[in-house]
C-alpha cells in the first residue's frame, strides 16, 4: 500500500492539483479542473492518471465542493494507495503566518480574516480545505502561503509610507507567488552554482506576474504589494497605477467600489490594453496594433520593475524566466532583455527560440534562465516536515 499526499490548488473555477508518493515525494499523478460549475472538464497526467478517471469525469455543472469531493472519492477509488494528508495553496498568510501550518478551526478563522486581502483568491483556497474536511473528515491538512517566502524582507522593504498606525495594523508590503520563488530558489544552487547566493531576479511571468529580487536564495524586494493586484501589468489585471485613479473614478467617475474593483482586476492588463484578449499566445498572433501595445507595454513595466529591483540588490548576477508566459513567449523575453541591456543581460537570440535552459550569450555578464516552475512540489514537501509519522495513524474515516 502506498501512502499519499495531495495538493491542492483551488481558484474560481478551477482546481489543479497533484498526488505524491509519501515515500521520496515522486509524483503518482497531477491535473486540472476547469470550467467548474460548467462543463467540468478534467485533464490529469502521470503514472495513476488513468486509474483516477476509470470511475468517470465530475458531475456536469458541479460546483467547487462537488468537484473536490469527486477527486478525494477518486483517489480513494485508486488500487494501493491510501491518502496520508493534504496541503494547500493559500494566497495571504498576513503578517502571522511566515511558514507552513497545520489546520485547524483557529487557523481557519484567521485565515477567513484575510479574505478582503486576497478576494479573488483567499476565499476559494479556504472553501477547498473545508471540502475536504468534509469529504474526509480527520485528514491532516496544511495550508502552506504565497505571502510566507516574501517574509525576510527587510523592513523599509515591507512599509508604505502611510501613517505608522496604519503600518501597525498590518497594512505592508506583502509579496505573491511566493511558492514558485520557493521552488526556483531550491533549483538555484545546480543551476548557477556559487553565482545562486548572488543577486537574481526572478520573473514570474503568468496570468499573475511579479518579479523577485533574491540575495543568498531570499526575498529582499518584490513588485507585488499589501495584495495582489500591485506591480506589473499581468493578464487582466491592472499592476501598480497612480492612487489617484481610483479617487478620480470613485468621486469625479461615480463609479462604486465594486465596479472600481472588476475594473482593475478582470477589465485591465492586457486584455484592457489590448481590447481583445489576455492571452498572450493570441496577442502575439494577432494583427491589431492594440494587440501589440499590449504586449509592449507589458514588456516596458517588466524592465521598469525590475530596474528598481536590480537598484535594491545592488546589481545583477542572473536573470530567470518563469511561468506560464516567462516559459513559453520567445518574444516577451526578447524585448525584456533588450529593455535590460544596461543591466547586462545579453540574449542568445537562437537559445531564447528554443527555449533553452540558458539563453544568456557565451560570456554574458549576467546569466539569463529559462526555468519551468512547480507550486505543488513545495507543499508536498512542507506537508512531510509538518505532519511526519502521524498521518498514516489517521486511515480512511470515510
Amino acid at each position: 500500500m502506498i501512502d499519499a499526499v495531495l495538493v491542492l490548488n483551488a481558484g474560481s473555477s478551477s482546481l489543479k492539483f497533484a498526488l505524491y508518493e509519501r515515500d521520496g515525494l515522486a509524483l503518482l499523478c497531477r491535473g486540472g479542473i476547469s470550467e467548474i460549475g460548467r462543463a467540468g472538464k478534467v485533464k490529469t497526467s502521470g503514472p495513476r492518471a488513468a486509474g483516477l478517471t476509470a470511475g468517470g469525469a465530475p458531475p456536469t455543472g458541479a460546483d467547487r465542493d462537488a468537484v473536490t469531493r469527486w477527486l478525494v472519492s477518486a483517489i480513494r477509488r485508486l488500487d494501493g494507495v491510501t491518502l496520508a494528508a493534504a496541503g494547500h495553496r493559500v494566497v495571504h498568510g498576513g503578517a502571522r503566518f511566515s511558514a507552513p501550518v497545520r489546520i485547524d478551526p483557529a487557523v481557519m478563522a484567521e485565515l477567513e480574516t484575510l479574505i478582503p486581502l486576497a478576494p479573488n483568491h483567499q476565499q476559494h483556497n479556504l472553501a477547498a480545505i473545508a471540502a475536504v474536511e468534509a469529504a474526509w473528515p480527520g485528514l491532516p491538512q496544511v495550508a502552506c502561503f504565497d505571502t510566507a517566502f516574501h517574509r525576510t524582507l527587510p523592513r523599509l522593504a515591507q512599509l508604505f509610507p502611510l501613517p505608522r498606525e496604519l503600518t501597525e495594523q498590518g497594512i505592508i508590503r506583502y509579496g505573491f507567488h511566493g511558492l514558485s520563488y520557493e521552488y526556483i530558489a531550491g533549483l538555484l544552487p545546480d543551476l548557477l552554482g556559487t553565482r545562486a547566493s548572488g543577486r537574481v531576479i526572478v520573473a514570474h511571468l503568468g496570468s499573475g506576474a511579479s518579479l523577485c529580487a533574491m540575495a543568498n536564495r531570499a526575498s529582499i524586494a518584490t513588485t507585488m504589494g499589501f495584495t495582489a493586484l500591485d506591480g506589473l501589468m499581468m493578464g487582466t489585471r491592472c499592476g501598480a497605477i497612480d492612487p489617484g485613479i481610483v479617487l478620480y473614478l470613485l468621486n469625479q467617475r461615480t463609479m462604486s467600489p465594486a465596479a472600481v474593483d472588476d475594473l482593475l482586476n478582470t477589465r485591465s492588463g492586457l486584455l484592457g490594453v489590448s481590447g481583445s484578449s489576455s492571452d498572450v499566445h493570441v496577442l502575439e498572433e494577432s494583427t491589431d496594433p492594440h494587440a501589440a501595445e499590449a504586449l509592449e507595454l507589458f514588456a516596458y513595466r517588466v524592465v521598469r520593475e525590475a530596474g528598481s529591483l536590480v537598484a535594491a540588490l545592488g546589481g545583477l548576477d542572473a536573470f530567470v524566466f518563469t511561468a506560464g508566459i516567462g516559459e513559453h513567449s520567445a518574444r516577451l523575453r526578447r524585448m525584456i532583455c533588450q529593455g535590460m541591456a544596461w543591466a547586462g543581460l545579453q540574449l542568445d537570440a537562437g537559445r531564447n527560440d528554443r527555449a533553452e535552459g540558458r539563453i544568456s550569450r557565451d560570456g554574458s555578464p549576467v546569466d539569463i534562465l529559462v526555468v519551468p516552475t512547480d507550486e505543488e512540489l513545495p507543499i508536498a514537501r512542507s506537508l512531510e516536515r509538518l505532519i511526519g509519522g502521524d498521518a498514516s495513524q489517521q486511515g480512511d474515516t470515510g
